[in-house]
């Protein structure tokens, strides 16, 4: 592709010589960085003769930076040794300052200028030179004002030069001089103090200092409405300082500052400053050649503007585009504005659609440069060459390129015979063209053939707006009863009766035919239906098998757990196993409420590590020896605020020191007063915990966190919200509804990244953001949001960009509407003691963790209508004692059986055993 004057790329220079930097550009002129590699390298070197050709071959092709242009000056300056030599040394500032509107580059010159003072004219051509740099930087808000201070000296110097030696009158002829040298002074000052620069309050008070009569109320006025604009500025220009290159959203914020303001001038300059650092944005260089083609409207400034837009990002269509219009509307002579095209098509641009645009612009051009009124006219062959010329080039070149013509359509060609027929009445060559049109896979739509019957209609004859008519229901397949009724209703006006039964005939042949068609495609639609249907079906039926199988897996891993349990209750003895049990299942009670509790209260989830319980045995076997280890101490239900509070998810599961790593990461947000990681009953940590602040303020500060990396992983952070008393809440951040100026694009390789799909994306407009769509592990899934700055260009870049490929993978791209998320409460199963217990609620965050079942498995019995016992049916002596899994033959309400069990019931149940 074409280069452009982008910041190069620092190589190492060990691998890099001269000859290897010739031979590369011998390959590829347009290699930016190689250029670059090779004027440092004889600069090195003290090939001054070289280094000169190398700089000229480059500034042919790019425009240069800042730091090129002064090095390249330096050193011709150091060579000047003759009037010829500094006129050479004019010529090149000349160049440097239309590259770029820099003030370093117009300061060195008006230094360079003041040098050459001494020769004929010389003072005045320093002062055109300085006027020049005031127009140009003058009004830069920041470095505008060594322009002006470098332009006062200048003049102060020339004062000491025609004022008398000391004690001595001046002439009549010397006062005058002394007169006007001292009225330009004061009127730089004056100019000066009207602009808003920084530190213009310095200025005011040297001028304060320097006029004899103070400063005039005038002056005055507009120095105070100078301060008054500088401070409107300021804001831009201190955002500017402190953000980072290339500051393109600081500066597009100042330029509607500006524009809002407008100050045509202002305007300008900072368009020109902005433009300097984002010298690659094509939207920046659109808008600020449409400001001044349809503001400023001065030629020489349009057209510089328009011309460096275009070395700056040749492959952009739409500023060639602007260009040739921008000469035309300035009347620029048919040679330039036809090499400027020629330079258009060399341009490289990245689609085949641009080069049909570029070819429609500079026929629009041609066609409105033809008299038509005559016969014949060289403009008119011209035009004609033109049309033919450019169905070759799609036809050859780029074609070849792109694998299309770009132009599906034949739009050039549909144009060309609208003005054959139109203007040069010429029906013959139109009717060829359309001709051309159908045998190019056009044939098949109806509006093809509707517009060259509307041409006919209009310019033609009734005979062949009848032949097109009927080739046009012969061949059409989208949508053929449209057509036919055209037909119909033509011969209805024009027709004679054989016409119309011809025209009947053919109609009711087309349409049975197009009715047959349909119903073979239908049956097979259903039939492709049927065996999806069956397929689904299918892997539903395997998905529930397998789900069978892992369900006897699960039971066969219970029963060897059974048994574990029970060599544990033989190890210890009967009594002991049966107080161990009567221990382990209060524990475990206590446990699951107070974990209940802290589920549903949607503040703390956290589980402590699992408890170190012993049988009472146990630990008083071993009191004498050492004390138990202290439990965590838990805070409080009445200290949990979720106002303070926020819910981190999807972190990793061995996440060494989540507690200590999550404080360090949101103390900056407020002061952190707990985290409360989340475990498993094994100690395991589950990868969510929950963060509660000191204020809540810091809980704003700590969303911003979100979607932040966390060892690999993207953390989730949301607010701590109890979902049984807020169900309506959603913590989702992104919209689900159709957002115009947003799109979606599909299919994207898993290697791209923002900055590629940015470079790819921002062509077709200004990137506002880009979200690239991951998986909960950080993964990208090959999808992507990217939202523009309007609907206009979100449509314009899914237009360029639908089916395109990235390497060698298909793009797909549509407006952005995402589904919307079901956010639907789903009951919890019912899994809880003995079934007997009524259904919990969900809790804060989807499922509760005391799903489980807290009753021992050695106490559960399946839920029969007769509990079988060991040695038969069980009698239920009290009927008011349930056994956790159905009331006796003594209940009476279901009340008794959905009631539930306090530890004295288990207790009496299990003694009861």
């Amino acid at each position: 592709s074409v280069g452009t004057g982008a910041v190069p790329v620092e190589h190492d220079k060990a691998n890099v010589n001269t000859p290897c930097a010739f031979l590369q550009l011998s390959i590829n002129a347009f290699d930016y960085n190689c250029h670059v590699d090779l004027i440092k390298l004889l600069r090195q070197e003290g090939k001054l003769h070289r280094l000169r050709k190398a700089r000229q071959k480059m500034s042919e092709l790019f425009p240069l930076t800042e730091e090129i242009w002064l090095d390249w000056l330096k050193d011709e300056i150091r060579l000047t040794e003759d009037e010829s030599d500094r006129e050479k040394v004019y010529e090149l500032f000349e160049r440097a300052v239309k590259d770029y509107v820099c003030p370093e580059i117009w300061l060195e010159y008006v230094q360079y200028s003041i040098g050459g003072m001494g020769a004929q004219g010389g003072i005045e051509r320093v002062r055109s030179i300085f006027e020049r740099a005031l127009t140009a930087v003058g009004l830069h808000m920041t470095k505008g004002a060594s322009i002006w201070e470098a332009y006062r000296e200048f003049e102060i110097v020339i004062l000491s030069t025609v004022q008398p030696p000391p004690g001595s009158a001046p002439s009549q002829e010397q006062q005058e001089l002394l007169n006007a040298q001292l009225e330009r002074i004061h009127t730089l000052f004056r100019r000066q103090l009207a602009v808003p620069l920084m530190d213009m309050e310095g200025t005011y008070a040297e001028y304060s200092d320097w006029a004899d009569d103070g400063v005039p109320e005038m002056v005055t006025r507009q120095y105070r409405r100078a301060l008054q604009q500088l401070e409107k500025g300021k804001p831009f220009e201190e955002a500017l300082l402190v953000s980072e290159p290339p500051k393109l959203a600081e500066y597009q914020a100042y330029i509607d500052f500006e524009m809002k303001e407008g100050d045509p001038a202002r305007v300008q300059i900072i368009f020109e400053r902005a433009l300097a650092e984002n010298c690659l944005v094509p939207d920046l260089w659109i808008k600020y050649t449409t400001y001044l083609d349809r503001q400023l409207k001065i030629k020489d400034l349009v057209l510089s503007a328009h011309e460096r837009a275009v070395r700056n990002c040749p492959w952009t269509m739409g500023l060639w585009k602007s260009y040739l219009l921008a000469l035309e509307r300035h009347g620029a002579d048919h040679q330039t504005v036809t090499d400027v095209f020629e330079k258009a098509l060399n341009a490289g641009f990245i689609q085949a659609t641009d080069y049909v645009e570029i070819w429609q612009s500079f026929l629009d051009y041609l066609r409105r440069r033809v008299d038509f009124s005559k016969e014949w006219s060289r403009e008119l062959d011209e035009l004609r060459a033109a049309f033919a010329r450019s169905l070759d080039y799609l036809k050859q070149d780029v074609e070849e390129r792109f694998s299309e013509s770009g132009d599906l359509s034949c739009t050039i060609m549909q144009i060309w015979a609208r003005i054959e027929a139109l203007h040069c009445k010429n029906m013959q060559k139109a009717r060829e063209l359309w001709d051309s049109i159908m045998t190019k896979g056009n044939a098949k739509h109806a509006n093809m053939w509707l517009e060259y019957y509307n041409l006919e209609r209009s310019y033609g004859d009734a005979s062949h707006c009848r032949k097109a008519l009927h080739r046009a229901v012969q061949c059409t397949s989208d949508y053929p009863e449209h057509v036919c009724d055209v037909l119909l209703n033509f011969e209805r006006v024009e027709g004679s009766l054989e016409d119309w039964d011809a025209a009947v005939q053919k109609t009711e042949t087309k349409i049975n035919r197009v009715k047959e068609q349909r119903a073979r495609v239908a049956e097979k639609e259903a039939l492709q239906a049927r065996q999806e249907e069956e397929k689904a079906e299918h892997r539903r039926k395997a998905k529930a098998d397998k789900k069978g199988q892992k369900k006897s897996q699960k039971v066969n891993r219970t029963g060897d757990k059974r048994k574990a349990d029970d060599e544990y209750e033989q190890e210890w003895g009967e009594d002991a196993g049966m107080d161990e049990e009567l221990f382990k299942l209060r524990n475990s009670i206590v446990t699951a409420t107070e974990e209940l509790m802290e589920t549903e209260s949607g503040l703390f989830g956290r589980r402590a590590p699992p408890r170190k319980t012993e049988p009472p045995g146990f630990r008083k076997n071993q009191r004498g020896s050492s004390e138990a280890p202290q439990q965590p101490q838990d805070v409080s239900k009445e200290q949990r605020i979720d106002e303070n509070c926020v819910f981190v998810s999807n972190l990793a599961f061995n996440l060494d020191d989540p507690e200590g790593k999550l404080r360090a990461l949101f103390q900056g947000c407020g002061t952190v007063q707990q985290v409360r990681p989340v475990f498993s009953m094994n100690g395991v940590f589950r990868g969510y915990c929950y963060v509660q602040f000191e204020d809540r303020l810091a809980v704003p500060e700590a969303l911003k966190l979100d979607r932040k990396e966390v060892d690999g992983r993207p953390m989730y952070v949301s607010p701590c919200v109890d979902k049984n008393k807020n169900p309506d809440f959603k913590v989702f951040k992104y919209k689900t509804a159709m957002e115009k100026h947003k799109i979606f694009i599909s299919g994207l390789p898993y290697t791209c990244t923002k900055e590629t799909l940015e470079d790819l994306c921002k062509q077709h407009g200004t990137v506002k953001a880009i979200r690239l769509v991951t998986n909960r592990s950080g993964k990208p899934k090959g999808l992507a949001y990217v939202e523009y700055e309007n609907e206009a260009q979100a449509s314009q870049a899914v237009l360029k960009m639908d089916g395109s490929m990235l390497e060698n993978f298909t793009l797909s791209v549509a407006i952005s509407n995402p589904p919307s998320r079901m956010m639907e409460d789903k009951g919890v199963p019912s899994r809880l003691l003995g079934a007997a217990m009524p259904r919990q609620p969900q809790g804060a965050r989807g499922k509760g963790r005391t799903q489980i079942s807290l009753l021992p498995r050695s106490l559960y019995r399946q839920s029969t209508p007769d509990a079988k016992a060991e040695n038969g049916t069980v009698s239920a002596p009290h009927t008011t004692e349930t056994d956790g899994v159905h009331g006796g033959p003594g209940t009476t309400s279901p009340d008794t059986q959905s009631k539930s069990l306090s530890n004295e019931d288990f207790a009496r149940m299990l003694l009861k055993k």
